[in-house]
């Protein structure tokens, strides 16, 4: 008992100096947890959503809390963002969708290029296979293109007008993402209302709009809730250069020994390559990216960000 009592002493004696320490730099603030600031009200792919009303408030303020807490995955969501925002956003906006919908994918797939679900559904956007055909993607054992950000981008543009133009809201529209058209449909018309936020619906689906949102308002100012990030720790755009293949590839290796890359390479920039070959019967035309040389390697200028609001420098 003498030892386990002395070990308690040291113990609390480490902690003190160390708390000690950050009082003298300043940073005590950082030893505290606090709970987020809860806004009133958010505009949401143009469209206000209020949070006056309790149990809206309480959902809202757990997503919130949680990514905001949950600091590997949510700083490594930063990291990759700079990497994947500005393509995205930009193919959202050609297809003239709201651009908070970039939001949605980070909840999907927390923008992981090679994510896949228990259930089978793939990439950004989480795409099931037969989704995926049915919004013009290929999905073989040898191409997959919900694996390929910019395809499966605008597939999920097709499939989110599809939804507005049936329910007239966004919140609603990302409701039927999570649990399908045919479910929030019967639904709304069961519980004889007209928006997802006054629904009923299973845990996961009820959180899930609230999820997205909490990503918006927590990846608009990181720094509001302590994130303290560099420009040299974001994920940086990779630049390539395209080349187009309109006939079969007998071996995938042998293609990117001779493009100076490897075969690691190569599937790491076009993660829709599923196997080490092609077919391509039709003569279907892959557009095949190749990694600029110096994009393979950090710079220590030059580093870009998309959002100041991500970093402290």
């Amino acid at each position: 008992m003498k030892h386990l009592k002395h070990l308690f002493i040291i113990i609390a004696v480490v902690c003190l100096s160390a708390m000690s320490a950050y009082a003298q730099r300043g940073d005590i603030e950082h030893l505290m947890v606090t709970s987020p600031e809860l806004p009133m009200s958010v505009k949401f792919c143009g469209e206000k959503v209020s949070f006056d009303r309790i149990d809206m408030a309480e959902r809202l303020d757990r997503e919130l809390t949680g990514t905001i807490y949950g600091q590997t995955l949510t700083t490594t969501i930063i990291k990759r963002a700079n990497r994947f925002f500005p393509e995205l956003i930009k193919i959202l906006k050609e297809n003239n969708m709201p651009e908070d919908l970039i939001y949605l994918a980070v909840a999907e797939s927390s923008l992981d290029i090679n994510a896949l679900s228990p259930a089978g559904a793939a990439g950004i956007w989480q795409f099931m296979p037969s989704t995926g055909k049915n919004y013009g993607l290929e999905v073989n054992d040898d191409v997959d293109e919900r694996y390929d950000p910019e395809k499966e981008t605008v597939a999920a543009c097709k499939y989110l007008r599809n939804a507005y133009s049936k329910y007239g809201n966004w919140p609603t529209v990302c409701a039927s993402y999570n649990a399908g058209t045919g479910r929030i449909t019967s639904e709304l018309e069961k519980q004889q209302v007209r928006n997802s936020f006054d629904l009923r619906l299973v845990t996961e689906t009820s959180r899930y709009v609230f999820r997205i949102i909490a990503y918006k308002i927590f990846l608009e100012n990181p720094k509001a809730y302590g994130y303290r990030l560099h420009a040299n720790q974001l994920y940086q755009p990779i630049e390539y250069d395209v080349i187009k293949v309109n006939t079969p590839v007998s071996n995938w290796i042998t293609w990117a020994k001779e493009q100076g890359i490897t075969y690691a390479q190569l599937r790491d920039a076009n993660p829709w390559i599923r196997s080490t070959k092609l077919p391509n019967a039709s003569g279907k035309v892959y557009k095949v990216k190749i990694p600029k040389h110096d994009s393979l390697y950090r710079s220590s200028a030059g580093n870009r960000v998309y959002n100041r609001n991500w970093v402290v420098d």
